[in-house]
C-alpha cells in the first residue's frame, strides 16, 4: 500500500486537544470533526491539507486523553498517515482501529514541511522526494495490512463476518 502527500510538521507532544480541541467532543461525524481538525495549534491546516497528505511530528505524537476523536478527525481531514519519532500508545491502537496508518521513525525530524513523501506500508519505507532521501520504519505485519485496507477495525470485522457467511 503506497501513500503519497506532501508532509505537514508538527513538534513534540502534540496532544489530543491540538488534534481536535475538546469543546468538539460532542461531535462524532468525521466531516464535522475534520472541520475543527488542528485549528487551535495550526489555523491555516484546513487550509493547506490536500487529500493524502502526511503529517509529520517529532516525539509523543497523539499525547494526553484516549478519546478516537483524534485519528478520526485527521482521516476526516484527508490526512493519509501520521510519521513521527515515537506515539502515545493509546492514540497508536486507536489510530489503526480506525484505520489511520501510523509509522515510527527515528529520522522523522530530517523531514521538513512541504516536503513531497511517498510510504510503502509494507516495507516501512519513507521516500522523501524533495531531498532524494529514504528513511525506515517498521513494515506493516500483514494483519495490520488487512485492517488499514478494511479502513479501520470495524470494516475489516464486518469483512470477516460476512466472507465467513458466503462459505
Amino acid at each position: 500500500m503506497k501513500l503519497k502527500g506532501k508532509a505537514h510538521k508538527y513538534g513534540a507532544n502534540v496532544d489530543t486537544d491540538a488534534i481536535i480541541p475538546a469543546r468538539y467532543l460532542n461531535v462524532w461525524e468525521p466531516a464535522e470533526l475534520a472541520a475543527h481538525c488542528m485549528e487551535d495549534i495550526d489555523e491555516e491546516f484546513l487550509k493547506r491539507v490536500k487529500p493524502g497528505d502526511i503529517i509529520v511530528a517529532t516525539t509523543n505524537f497523539g499525547c494526553g486523553s484516549s478519546r478516537e476523536h483524534a485519528p478520526i478527525a485527521l482521516k476526516a481531514a484527508g490526512v493519509s498517515c501520521v510519521i513521527a519519532q515515537s506515539f502515545a500508545r493509546i492514540f497508536f491502537r486507536n489510530a489503526i482501529n480506525i484505520g489511520l496508518p501510523l509509522l515510527e521513525c527515528t529520522m522523522a525530524d530530517r523531514i521538513d514541511a512541504r516536503d513531497e513523501l511517498e510510504v510503502t506500508l509494507e516495507t516501512g519505507e519513507i521516500k522523501n522526494i524533495t531531498k532524494h532521501r529514504t528513511y525506515k520504519s517498521e513494515p506493516y505485519p500483514e494483519f495490520m495490512l488487512q485492517l488499514v485496507s478494511a479502513g479501520g477495525l470495524v470494516d475489516y470485522t464486518k469483512k470477516r463476518i460476512q466472507s465467513r457467511g458466503a462459505k
